[in-house]
């Protein structure tokens, strides 16, 4: 089957070079056809460190030459956060594809002009929320669906860390929602896919000891559903760092619990389920599960991206979907109001 002529938009995003770095590990799916780089252009909140070595040897490209070429059929937008959604409108209105990193702008109405036109044009558009692809999530989405530890009462997850130094303390100051805005999509993403539209959301904006207020490095959502609390950590503090990333989730027939979230060490996520009474195939009683190991973190969604843009399946997670999620991240974050 030809290969999938893929451009990538930006070099300054969090999750660039990795992006880079999984289209380059797939030559038999992707054919790269440049990266546009995006360092003078961008003049919104970034990440200073910016790690060209990935790119070498790949064509440099304007973002004009990527829209005009008509031979390329994908794009990946990999631009700074506040960026994403206009650079990824211009891509729409050209008919690419995309897979668009996260999260979708700070304007809920600008998002869903993006989605909108995806929908109408039929436009395979990917949000790039990195668990998709992790297989103890997806054992999740599915546990909770299906009520395998009954229904769900209480969920908590953290997205904590420590890397980055004070640069990153004061990258995240730079944004009114700090880090649940910017960090907090992810597991908000994965919570939508699993129990739905929420019935209120309330956000907790903090700073860590020692920062001022208008950095909001220390934050944590709750979302309230019928009957069940989910509570959502994120801080850029904890010295555990992504090691101590943990989730939990408890039923009326049971729980879930495992940390880290993800590794690429070799070693399997191991996920502790506890079940009061048989559910699905699993007896009473306790079960360690472990899951593959993960090579990469973005391959698996980067070949679900081939395979709807080959029109080999639907996207699993749709228009509509990406738009709740948003919804649910800026009143999260704090800037709108729940309703």
């Amino acid at each position: 089957m030809d290969r999938i002529r893929i451009a990538q938009i930006g070099v300054c995003h969090e999750h660039a070079s990795g992006k880079i770095n999984t289209l380059r590990r797939l030559p038999e799916v992707f054919e790269i056809v440049g990266v546009v780089d995006d360092r003078t252009a961008s003049r919104t909140p970034r990440r200073g460190d910016i790690d060209l070595a990935p790119y070498q040897g790949l064509r440099w490209m304007s973002l004009e030459e990527v829209l005009n070429d008509p031979g390329i059929e994908a794009v990946t937008v990999e631009v700074p956060n506040n960026d994403l959604v206009p650079v990824a409108l211009r891509c729409m209105e050209r008919n690419l594809a995309m897979h668009m990193d996260k999260p979708g702008g700070e304007d809920l109405a600008l998002y869903k002009t993006l989605l909108d036109g995806c929908k109408e044009r039929n436009l395979p558009f990917q949000m790039g929320f990195m668990f998709r692809g992790n297989p103890a999530f997806q054992f999740c989405i599915a546990a909770i669906r299906n009520k395998l530890i009954g229904e769900v009462f209480e969920l908590e997850a953290d997205m904590n860390h420590c890397y980055g130094g004070e640069a990153y303390q004061e990258y995240i100051g730079k944004f009114a929602g700090g880090i649940m805005y910017n960090l907090g999509c992810h597991l908000i993403d994965f919570v939508v896919a699993a129990l739905g539209r929420p019935e209120k959301v309330t956000p907790f904006l903090k700073s860590a000891p020692g920062y001022p207020a208008s950095v909001r490095n220390n934050c944590m959502a709750v979302l309230e559903y019928p009957h069940a609390i989910v509570t959502l950590r994120s801080c850029s503090k904890d010295i555990a760092n992504t090691d101590g990333r943990r989730m939990k989730i408890v039923g009326a027939n049971g729980s879930i619990a495992f940390n880290p979230l993800e590794r690429f060490d070799g070693k399997p996520v191991e996920l502790s389920l506890n079940l009061a009474a048989a559910a699905g195939e699993f007896p009473a009683g306790k079960h360690t599960l472990r899951f593959p190991p993960q090579a990469d973190r973005y391959e698996a969604q980067l070949l679900e991206l081939a395979r709807i843009i080959r029109g080999e399946i639907q996207n699993p997670y749709s228009y509509e979907h990406d738009c709740l999620v948003h919804e649910v991240t800026l009143a999260a974050a704090g800037y709108n109001r729940w309703r």
